[in-house]
């Protein structure tokens, strides 16, 4: 089944550039290096989803049992604070429909962080990355215990336009730093 996917992925690829033209061709000499690579995995997600975009945009991570919501939120800002990344809130979306309620909620929490000048510079360089700010990592109780949920960082950093120096590393940075935030707190890893 994979491997019709990726013929799939490679005909639609083909079929876009046929149907657009120069254009696309010389977009494809502005990204960065890989980027076809991330957009068939983005592809696969979304075909093993069944066209679910959430899914294929982002990343997950199953909490191992026994890691508390709050063990979840002391890592978060541990990372945060290892990293110099600011926490800059805490939607407690669960606790406000309760409150709105009265009725008992799964926990649904989101995180969101930012490092200032690293988002300036994505501002400046694509004023619609200013749609991702702050990056957000959302806990989510589900039946089968807690997960974790963000979005695929590898996204900004390798699908797009090529970034300069030092924007590049500077994001680079802040896809790390989520990344390593959801390994370690999925993992109970303080």
């Amino acid at each position: 089944m994979k491997n019709i996917a990726s013929i799939s992925r490679v005909g639609a690829l083909l079929m876009a550039a046929l149907l657009t033209g120069c254009g696309t061709v010389n977009t494809f000499g502005k990204l960065e290096d890989g980027a076809g690579a991330e957009a068939g995995r983005m592809w696969d997600r979304w075909v093993d989803a069944g066209g679910d975009i959430a899914v294929a945009t982002t990343w997950e991570r199953k909490v191992k049992e026994g890691v508390t919501a709050n063990d979840i939120e002391q890592i978060l800002r541990s990372v945060a604070i290892e990293r110099n990344m600011k926490e800059v809130g805490i939607l407690p979306l669960s606790k406000e429909l309760e409150a709105r309620s009265g009725v008992k909620q799964k926990l649904l929490t989101v995180y969101s962080f930012c490092t200032p000048a690293t988002a300036r510079h994505m501002v400046d360089f694509s004023p619609h990355m200013a749609a991702y700010l702050p990056c957000r990592i959302s806990m989510v109780e589900r039946d089968d215990g807690l997960w974790l949920y963000t979005l695929n960082m590898d996204m900004m950093v390798k699908m797009g336009r090529k970034l300069p120096s030092p924007l590049k590393e500077e994001a680079w940075a802040v896809r790390s730093t989520i990344y390593e935030m959801m390994e370690r707190a999925s993992k109970g890893e303080f």
